[in-house]
């Protein structure tokens, strides 16, 4: 069987040491270097959207998660249901899920409506 030497097994690692330590040495040295910063020339620009445009956003995103979360609900009443195999828990469970998928997608339809309300309290 080969043996290493004990004086090449120290050289080797001290090699291994000096690699492991460039690394991080070199990426503190690049790190700590300065850089400049630019800044945009352009106008300052304070609001991308006008408050209808906004409110109108809100609607959509507001309609698509509850309704989302609706057909989630109906999903699951639908599993709980099919599952229960008679048994009253499990039905009241089903029942459960789908009076929340219901409340979800009234809310969803109702959503326009809210949004309405609070467009006419801000003044929008």
């Amino acid at each position: 069987m080969f043996r290493i030497p004990a004086r090449l097994r120290a050289l080797t690692r001290s090699k291994a040491i000096r690699r492991v330590g460039t690394v991080p040495a070199v990426a503190v040295l690049l790190l700590s270097a300065p850089a400049t910063a630019h800044a945009d020339p352009g106008g300052v620009v304070l609001a991308a959207n006008s408050l209808p445009v906004v409110i109108g956003n809100l609607q959509s995103w507001l309609m698509g998660i509850l309704a989302a979360l609706a057909t989630l609900f109906l999903v699951l009443a639908g599993v709980y249901w099919a599952t229960a195999g008679g048994d009253p828990a499990q039905v009241e469970r089903a029942k459960g899920a789908l009076k929340n998928a219901l409340v979800g997608y009234g809310l969803a339809v109702l959503s326009p409506v809210l949004l309405q309300v609070v467009r006419g309290i801000v003044g929008g």
